[in-house]
């Protein structure tokens, strides 16, 4: 009878969908509306802290648009993210995503991260390039709950 129970809870954990495509979502209100201007506010966990604060660090030159703000307002979402960062707080998520990146490295786009790449790599060409996809970094074009940390397959 016991072993009935365990097989019976194995095979309903089994048959539940995989969380391992979850990521704690940005909940700062104010750091969610400043990053959200111009693009997803992008969770933390992908990145790390190292990361977060070059990038706060540089905001006039922001991936060519210039996001700079008060600079009280940019160290107090400096600190959300990195109190969320892969390395800091981003927990299972946040050591997935940092799967082959090398201590020394400061990434600064998701998208070029290997967990990135080696997740959408078979993704065709053609798809990136769909107007309503437009960028790799327009996560929710394919995944609809993304900005609530989701990025399960749809």
């Amino acid at each position: 009878m016991m072993k009935r129970m365990i097989l019976a809870a194995a095979l309903t954990l089994a048959a539940l969908p995989a969380r391992a495509d979850q990521v704690r979502p940005l909940t700062d209100p104010e750091t969610v509306k400043a990053c959200g201007e111009c693009h997803m506010a992008f969770q933390p966990a992908f990145l790390p802290a190292r990361s977060w604060t070059s990038m706060m660090g540089q905001l006039s030159d922001h991936f060519g648009d210039n996001a700079s703000m008060a600079p009280d307002k940019a160290e107090r979402i400096r600190q959300v993210l990195v109190a969320g960062a892969a390395d800091t707080g981003g927990g299972k998520a946040g050591s997935k995503a940092l799967r082959g990146v090398r201590s020394n490295e400061v990434p600064l786009r998701i998208t070029e991260l290997p967990r990135f790449q080696r997740k959408h790599d078979r993704i065709p060409e053609r798809e990136w390039k769909r107007p309503e996809v437009k960028t790799k970094s327009n996560c929710v074009a394919c995944h609809r709950g993304a900005d609530q940390g989701s990025y399960e397959d749809e």
